[in-house]
C-alpha cells in the first residue's frame, strides 16, 4: 500500500461523487478550502494534490483512510494482525513492541 495508489483512490471516490451529483466541485472546494480551480484541475488529472490537500478534502468530503481500502484488503490486514499482532503490512514484517 503507497501514497500514491491511496490518493489515486481518493480522487477516483471524489470524482464518483461529482459526477453522481452527490458533491459539486465548487461546495468540495468552500468545505476543503482548496481553490475551486486547483480542485477542478486535481479531479482532471492535470495537477496533483499534496498530502495536507489530501487530508482537507479527506475530512470535506466525510471521509476516512479506511474508505479508501477495498473490503479484502481491509480484511487481509485485520486478519493478519488477529494472528500476529506485531504484523506491520507497511513494512513487511513483524515489529518491536
Amino acid at each position: 500500500m503507497t501514497f500514491v495508489l491511496l490518493r489515486s483512490r481518493l480522487i477516483t471516490l471524489l470524482q464518483r461523487r461529482v459526477r453522481n451529483g452527490e458533491w459539486t466541485v465548487r461546495a468540495l472546494a468552500r468545505r476543503s478550502g482548496i481553490s475551486q480551480p486547483h480542485l477542478h484541475n486535481v479531479l482532471k488529472g492535470i495537477r496533483q494534490i499534496s498530502e495536507e490537500s489530501a487530508d482537507r478534502l479527506m475530512q470535506a468530503a466525510g471521509l476516512s483512510i479506511f474508505d479508501l481500502l477495498t473490503p479484502e484488503e481491509l480484511k487481509g490486514y485485520l486478519e493478519q494482525r488477529e494472528i500476529d499482532p506485531g504484523w506491520d503490512q507497511f513494512r513487511g514484517r513483524a515489529t518491536s513492541r
